[in-house]
């Protein structure tokens, strides 16, 4: 894998800036549980080793248990295991970071606004589109994930 350029060093700024928001939302009105979880989905859907790793790692040290951790890419299939609200947020997430091929349809939307106030959803929605941002920064920079680095 070649080295690429360090995006925090080369615009620090505008990365702090999404930084800021990503801090906002580890204390936003909906469990920080739940936006890490959607952080996992929308990494695995787009194959971010970087993100995967980072927020797999948050969800076991926040005492998420590993057999729910490792049907987050089937959680469809995982029965009661994910509550009515986490499916919502992790359909929504996954209707939103193929917005190219889903163009957000008005059944997908109401099923997951179902499940949240007007707020929680706009968050929900932001975290979706944040961490699609930064799977594509790490991705594209090559970040190497803390697992490949020990």
């Amino acid at each position: 894998m070649s080295k690429r350029i360090d995006m925090y060093k080369n615009a620090t700024e505008p990365y702090n800036h999404l930084l800021a928001v990503n801090n906002y939302l580890k204390h936003c009105s909906l469990p920080a549980e739940l936006v890490e979880l959607v952080f996992l989905r929308v990494s695995l859907i787009n194959g971010c080793a970087y993100c995967i790793d980072k927020h797999s790692r948050d969800l076991l040290n926040s005492g998420m248990a590993v057999d729910k951790l490792v049907l987050v890419p089937v959680w469809h299939e995982a029965g009661q295991l994910f509550s009515q609200r986490e499916q919502a947020a992790l359909a929504w997430a996954e209707i939103v970071t193929r917005i190219s091929e889903t163009a957000a349809p008005d059944a997908d939307y109401q099923a997951a606004a179902a499940h949240f106030n007007e707020k929680e959803f706009s968050e929900l929605t932001i975290a979706i589109a944040l961490m699609n941002a930064m799977n594509r920064m790490a991705i594209s920079c090559r970040m190497a994930p803390q697992a490949a680095k020990a």
